[in-house]
Parts: C-alpha cells; structure tokens; sequence
C-alpha cells in the first residue's frame, strides 16, 4: 500500500518468526546502569545492537515479544499484568548499541541523569544514533501511547554511557523547558504495556541523511491517515483568512490597527500584540502586555503581514485593506538607514496608569516614539539600546525583494535592499560567515553568533538580490556564506541562533553557546535557523544546479521536520497534526512558525515530486489556523472558553502563538496562553495561506 507501512511477520519453514524471552533476574541494578532482564535478540540484531535490558514491573517479570516489521525494522514489546496497583518510580528498557556512535539525536536535552525526555515533547519521537557505517534509530509505539498510558512515557539519550532509553516516570517542568524524573509513579491493577519500533540501516542514503527513514516511518504509519481524514482543520482556509481581518481591522480595531505620522507621511500597521485583556469583550481594565510597537523582525514582521493583505486585497479587490497594506509597507521604508544598516522596530514609551488603587500599563501614544531593534539578544532587553542585527536586515531587506518581484513594482524597495547589501558585503568574514550583531554606535561586529546559521538568511537575500539585479559580487557572497553552512553547521547539528539561547528559553546562555551538552552529545537547537539553511540551499540548487545543495537541503529539512507532529497525542486538547516545536529545550506545539516553514516543505515536495513533503506541507499551513478563537474550530472554542469564558463573537479570530509552551496540558484549557501577536499568529497564518494560494493554487 503506498502510503501505509504493513507489519510483516516473517516466517521460517512456516513457523512464525516471534522471540519470546522470560528470562530469570540477575542482581539487582547499580545506579541506572545494570537492569534485571535482558532479551534474546534476533542475529541480525547482534552487530548493530549488544543488548537490550529492561526493568521488572514491581516483581513481575512480564513478557516480552519481538516482531519483524520489515528486514530493518523490529517491534519490541513488554506487557505486565499487575494484581494490585504497583508503585514504582521508574521503569525503562535500554538499547545499548554495539558500536560507538558518532552521531546522536534525540527530541530534547537530557543534560543529567535526572533529566528526561517527557512524552509532552514527542511530535515526532526518536533516537538516533549513528557511526558511519551504521544508523539505529528507536521509536516509541505510538499506537499504544494512542490508547493512554497508566504513567507518562519518556526517552533519554545517554551519549556518554552510549543507551537509549524508553521509560516511565512521572515528571515536572525545569528551568524553561527541561524536564526532570520525579517520584510517585503508579501502576492500577491490570494490564500495562509499552513498545517500541528499533531500526538499523547501512544504506549510503540513511547514512547521509538519517533522519529519512524515521520521518517516512511516522508520517506513513500515523501522519497520513490522519491528514486524510481532517487533522489538522478541515474548515475552508478563507473563512479563517477572513475571521483574521475581520478581527485585526474591524472588531479589535480600536486595539490593533495603528495609523500615525512620520515626518508628514500617513504610516500604518497591526500592534506587534494584545491581551485578552484588550478584547471588547473583557470586564476589566485594559493592561499592555508589553510596550506598543511595530517590528520587522526576523519572528515578528509586519511587512510580511502586509505582503500577505495586499494579496488578499487583490484577489477580493477590497481597496480598504490594501490601504492598509500600503501603509504597512511606507513604514517599513520609513526605517532609517546608517549607512545601509536598519533599525527593526519602531516603539512607544510605556508608563503605568493607577486605577481604583491598581496599576496598569499603557502607551504614551505614538508622539512618543523611538526606533530600535529587537530586545531578543544577548546585550541587553532595552530595544532602544539594542544593537542592531543582521538577521533581521536581511529578512526585511528579502521581503522587500520579494514584494518588488511578485506584488508591486515599487523602485523605493529595491533602491533600500540594495544600499543595504552593499554594507553586508563589507562585513562578511573570510571564513563566509556573516556577524550576529553590529554595535549601534561603531556598526562593528559584537561577540555573539559570528559564526552561525544565521549567515543562511543573508544568503537567499543575497541570491534573490542577484537574481533581481544579475550582480554577479551578490552570488559570490550568498554562494561562499552558505558553503560555511555546510561546512561548519549541518555535520554537526549547531543550530544555534538568537531564538536558541535569548528568548524565553534561556537555558544554557551563560555555559552553552558554541558547545555541546556532553550528555548527549548534542547542541541546544533551534529549528528556526534550520528552516533558513533549508531555503538558502534549495535557492542554491535553484540558481546553481548543483545537487550538492539539493542534498544537504534535504538533510536539514528533514532535521527540520523531525520537530513536527506527526501524530494526535490523546495527551493534546486541540489538533496538532503538522504543527511544529521550536526547540530542543522548550515544549511547544503549534508554534506559529509553521506557517512561515509550509511554503518551503511544499516546494521541496513539488521538486521531488513527494507526496508525504505535500502532506506534511499542507498540514503546517492548515496547522497554522487551530490555535484560532472561531466556531471553526469547535474543540479550540470550547478550550478557550474554559480559560476565558468571556469571550464571544467579536473575538472571532484571536489567536495564540502556540499551544503547550509550558510543559503540560490539560482538559480544564491549561496551554492555551493569553495573547495574540498579528505578525507571528493569525496576521501570518492569513500571509502564508495568500501566498501559497497564489503560486500553488487551491489548498489541497
């Protein structure tokens, strides 16, 4: 079947091919690293894998089972039938491979033996490990996940100790987002069960690329049925597009829509974010999350909004948006230049107003307004003083080409991407690299991310502007910064970006940056700057020909995909399927970014002439719309209005950024968070679907 993988049970002179191991106990286990049982393993495993241990459950030995799937692919299974309910902190089986491995990945950081990998963060859930003769890869059985666990399942990955684990414990959040083994696990009386898929591949393909096969393996075996039956949404996509206008520029307008003067020109554009506590409907006082302002940033950017309303504006032929478009795009290029480089985000001052003895912040309007850059750095969280950084440039200065190329004719956008490029030129480092940040007083390089996958952004600008321009100095310079990329960023996994270690997830910001966690042999890692790499190279191939890019434009977006969902946890109280995590070290779903990665998925998939990249694709832009406020999404609705149950119709359209960001979910709308930022939630989503619907035509 082609898009279903079947289970093949092998047999041998017409006996079916089933192990079976009851096995006595040994001693009892020292520290973590010596469990009681240990199966006997089928010879095809013995040189890709020593041994395999597991746990007791209370006093019982249970059962194990071993099922051939395919000639690389085992399904390992342990059931316990407990008389009475059983207490036990932790239970786990440990696959120790029979080699050393090079290679390592896993969804998350365990950067002690008290940390695990908590099933919150399994979107697509593996172990791999690899040398280079050999890629094991372990999957949990996500079909018995399916039907509910008596206690939370989790992964670890112990480099060091060279195990994969599978396990159950219960668990809390550490720092933001880590998780940590906690006691008081317990078993009812009955059965239990737990199992895994455990893969080995020698394959030059898999080698190269081992996140292939896993991600084939999920989507074919839980993300394609589930696409095809309406998961994520299977609501019409306009009908979100419109509840998203409706909202930003009719019944939250008093709060969103911003219009002002700069220097005698009319600007204008959607607040970077709002409260529920702006909502028309809220019976309180109106309290500003953050300071007012609008951003063009590498997250938050308004004239990539305002790209998208300018298509919807056409395509309905409503000149009351496109306006507003237009006005979203003279503020853009109202940013001041120094000496090509850009601000990125004009702000207002902020001050606190006292109402019947409480405090609450607010805006002094935008008579009090200043330009800056993003606080989202390793300097400082003053946007005023913030130094100014070349991944943002480079985004707004793409998005200006782009707008140039497929929107308008507009000689202003091109005239202010191309001052800009011919400062980046000057500071690209011999080595291809592009700096992270610039000192706003001296434009000199800073200290941080000098060397990153940053560089990839600047890349496809550059490329986009050779395209445009035939400058052949702009194709050198994209060409060499994204050989850095290969060369020093993809073997290795150092997807390390401004999201990484200073935004909400700051863990590893002071010990971190530029190392690995020895533990698991892995960087903190953000899919953020893999999705940058990803588009770079596929630009690369496009202009070049060259399958050297297409290959390792591949490989990364696969490390790319492996942090969506490709399946419908029962654990998850709104659709998931193809939305995506952020990073290794935090845990949400949903994230927004799935908009933005759906083009890119789609147009490696229609090159490689991929059904599961198309699903996968469709299902991040339909993903995009289910964090949405709107009769649309009946099971979102009724999540919301147990959180804030004075919402109603004119909220139509409200959207957060993602689900889950703090560790846990629940029935009672715990995940469901408090704001909506337009550029970076429902504004985006409405960009991404007018763009693809543009230049793919009707939303499959």
């Amino acid at each position: 079947m082609k898009n279903m993988i079947k289970r093949l049970i092998y047999t041998v002179l017409g006996t079916v091919m089933i192990f079976s191991s009851v096995v006595q106990a040994q001693d009892a286990r020292v520290g973590s690293q010596s469990l009681p049982m240990e199966l006997k393993l089928p010879r095809s495993l013995e040189k890709a894998v020593r041994k395999i241990q597991y746990d007791l459950l209370g006093s019982e030995k249970g059962t194990s089972r071993i099922e051939v799937v395919d000639e690389n692919c085992l399904h390992i299974q342990f059931n316990f039938s407990p008389g009475q309910t059983v207490h036990q902190d932790d239970w786990q089986v440990i696959v120790t491979p029979g080699f050393t491995p090079s290679f390592h990945w896993a969804p998350h950081l365990t950067p002690t033996g008290s940390h695990i990998i908590d099933q919150h963060v399994f979107r697509s859930p593996a172990l791999i490990v690899a040398d280079d003769r050999q890629v094991i890869t372990l999957i949990p059985d996500l079909d018995i996940m399916k039907k509910g666990t008596p206690v939370r399942w989790y992964l670890d990955l112990d480099a060091e100790n060279n195990r994969l684990v599978l396990g159950m414990s219960n668990s809390r959040v550490d720092d933001h987002v880590l998780f940590v083994r906690e006691p008081g696990a317990e078993y009812p009386a009955g059965e239990v069960e737990i199992g895994f898929f455990l893969m080995v591949h020698s394959d030059e393909a898999s080698l190269k690329n081992p996140f292939r096969r896993p991600l084939d393996f999920l989507w074919n075996r839980w993300g394609h049925d589930l696409y095809q039956a309406g998961n994520p949404v299977d609501a019409d996509l306009e009908r979100y597009v419109e509840h998203t206008y409706n909202w930003a520029f009719n019944s939250w307008a008093d709060n969103v829509w911003q219009e002002f003067e700069l220097d005698g020109k009319k600007v204008g554009s959607p607040v970077f974010i709002v409260n529920v506590t702006q909502s028309p409907n809220y019976p309180g006082e109106v309290n500003e999350r953050e300071f007012r302002s609008v951003w063009n940033q590498a997250w938050f950017s308004s004239l990539r909004s305002a790209g998208g309303l300018y298509r919807y504006a056409r395509r309905t032929g409503n000149t009351a948006l496109m306006e507003k478009a237009l006005l979203t795009k003279e503020l853009a290029l109202s940013f001041p230049q120094v000496e090509g480089f850009f601000y990125g985000l004009i702000g207002t001052e902020m001050h606190e107003v006292e109402i019947e003895g409480r405090k609450y912040n607010r805006s002094k309007g935008w008579d009090a307004c200043y330009w800056g850059n993003s606080n989202r750095n390793p300097y400082t969280w003053n946007a005023a003083e913030s130094p100014f950084h070349i991944l943002d440039m480079s985004w707004t200065a793409l998005l200006m080409l782009r707008w140039y190329d497929e929107l308008e004719k507009d000689e202003r956008l091109l005239r202010y991407a191309e001052q800009y490029a011919g400062s980046l030129l000057g500071i690209q480092s011999e080595n291809g690299f592009f700096p992270g940040w610039l000192d706003l007083r001296t434009l000199q390089p800073m200290t941080h991310l000098n060397g990153s996958p940053e560089t990839s952004m600047s890349a496809t600008f550059l490329l986009k502007l050779y395209e445009l321009t035939g400058k052949q100095e702009y194709k050198e310079a994209g060409l060499k910064a994204i050989d850095a990329v290969i060369r020093d960023i993809i073997p290795s996994g150092r997807w390390e970006d401004f999201e990484t270690y200073w935004s909400c997830s700051r863990y590893g910001a002071d010990h971190l940056v530029g190392k690995k966690v020895v533990r698991n042999n892995m960087y903190k890692q953000n899919n953020f700057s893999m999705f940058w790499t990803a588009e770079a190279l596929f630009e690369c191939y496009r202009m070049t020909g060259d399958r050297r890019y297409l290959e390792q434009g591949r490989r990364t977006l696969d490390e790319l995909l492996m942090t969506q969902a490709s399946w419908q946890p029962p654990y998850m109280y709104v659709n998931v399927l193809g939305g995506f995590g952020v990073l290794n070290a935090d845990a949400e779903w949903n994230d927004s970014r799935q908009s933005l990665f759906s083009e890119l998925i789609l147009q490696y998939g229609k090159l490689l002439d991929s059904d599961e990249y198309n699903e996968r694709g469709w299902a991040a832009l339909k993903a995009s719309f289910v964090m949405m406020y709107s009769p649309l999404n009946p099971v979102t609705k009724a999540q919301w209005e147990k959180v804030y149950p004075f919402f109603g119709e004119e909220d139509y359209g409200f959207m957060m950024e993602n689900y889950g960001h703090g560790g846990r979910t629940s029935p009672e709308g715990e995940g469901m968070g408090e704001f909506t930022i337009y550029d970076w939630g429902n504004g985006a989503a409405a960009e991404a679907y007018n763009r693809i619907l543009d230049k793919f035509g009707k939303i499959k």
